[in-house]
């Protein structure tokens, strides 16, 4: 269920500097519900009221401060949407054929389980030069649940402050571009299952707090596959291109339990330990597939891109690992031996420093442009470098 509204538009309409509010229990303070409506200067707030079905809000947009749904197309400019509610998602749009544009607006959040802008059910968000802030627990600042779409931001700043609250949790395909996105107590980025995230000159930084389960591990860019069923299985990918990338904790990208390509060209990377990339299976207690059988498979290019840092592959993983176009990859793979396959491709004009002893399955390139530093590279447990 959606839950009821304290306001409702259905009807094509344009609305200027009007106030929405409610303090109802799964109640939205402004629902449009298979309208055009064109919504300038309004302010929207959701002081309160009780959330009875964590779900119904996640999924759809229960006790959210705005709800666009039913094919809707709601045009917002000029907004303020702010929420004291669990569930209270600022901007919700909800299933195939509604679409929510809207642009330079303010949205504030402050309970859990309420993210910044929220898509879901194969709905449709533009946002442009949106200034977002969340406080709560689960509450990315742009975010997607079951059922997915698609969601295209340009310019703003995203701002999250609580714990699984990173800046974009994907369960759609994602595209930022132009905008800084900033997690201050969880990772930067979760794609979960077949779906994306593409950031063309954006400035991301994360800071994943340590859990109360000791095998969970830290990180700043997660893909993987939760088995929730919130998330179609299949390939996920990450791409940036430009800007920059700031870990402040753990490893830069983990992968496990999924399929994934990540792709990147320009980017400037900051790590938050020496681990740039871990593709692995876990032990969560939340159960990310079945223990033995959960590692990720992982495809990895560099495009004109400097990297550090070490590579781990397990035993139950698999990594092709990719340079062009004059990438510099510094570090190692898999320094304490042989587990997982690995295939490294490095193209003309690209070159390794190496910082450890590399374990290998494959190896495709110039073992010239590689400085070895007095380290090995083993493919197949054979030296290729001394």
């Amino acid at each position: 269920t959606n839950g009821t509204a304290a306001t409702t538009i259905d009807t094509d309409s344009t609305v200027n500097d009007q106030s929405y509010s409610s303090a109802g229990n799964d109640e939205n303070a402004l629902r449009i519900d298979g309208a055009a409506v064109t919504l300038s200067g309004v302010t929207v707030n959701k002081t309160g009221g009780a959330s009875s079905s964590t779900e119904n809000g996640d999924f759809y947009g229960q006790n959210a401060g705005v709800l666009v749904l039913n094919g809707a197309t709601a045009t917002i400019s000029g907004a303020t949407v702010t929420t004291d509610a669990v569930n209270g998602n600022g901007v919700f749009s909800y299933g195939e054929g509604t679409t929510v544009n809207i642009s330079d607006s303010v949205i504030r959040t402050s309970q859990h389980n309420s993210g910044g802008i929220q898509t879901t059910g194969g709905g449709t968000m533009n946002a442009t030069n949106l200034d977002v802030q969340t406080e709560g627990a689960s509450s990315a600042a742009i975010r997607s649940d079951r059922g997915g779409g698609t969601v295209t931001v340009d310019g703003g700043t995203y701002v999250t402050n609580g714990t699984g609250s990173p800046a974009v949790y994907s369960t759609a395909n994602i595209s930022v571009s132009n905008a800084a996105l900033t997690a201050n107590a969880s990772e930067a980025i979760v794609i979960e299952g077949k779906n994306s995230v593409t950031l063309n000159n954006v400035t991301l930084s994360g800071s994943m707090q340590a859990s109360q389960d000791a095998s969970e591990n830290i990180h700043n860019i997660m893909l993987y596959q939760s088995m929730s069923g919130d998330a179609e299985v299949g390939q996920s990918s990450f791409s940036a291109t430009g800007g920059s990338i700031l870990a402040k904790a753990g490893d830069m990208f983990y992968v496990t339990n999924t399929t994934c390509e990540i792709s990147l060209e320009n980017v400037a990377l900051t790590l938050a330990n020496d681990v740039l990339l871990n593709v692995t299976g876990n032990s969560n207690s939340r159960g990310w597939g079945t223990a033995g059988a959960n590692g990720g498979t992982c495809t990895f290019t560099a495009t004109n891109q400097q990297l550090s840092g070490n590579i781990l592959v397990d035993s139950i993983s698999s990594l092709d690992f990719s340079l062009t176009n004059g990438s510099v990859f510094t570090g190692a793979i898999n320094t304490s031996g042989a587990a997982g396959t690995v295939n490294v491709t490095m193209a003309a004009g690209a070159s390794c420093v190496l910082t450890g002893d590399c374990h290998i399955t494959s190896f495709t390139g110039d073992v010239s442009r590689i400085t070895a530093n007095g380290f090995t590279v083993f493919v197949n447990r054979t030296a290729v470098t001394k």
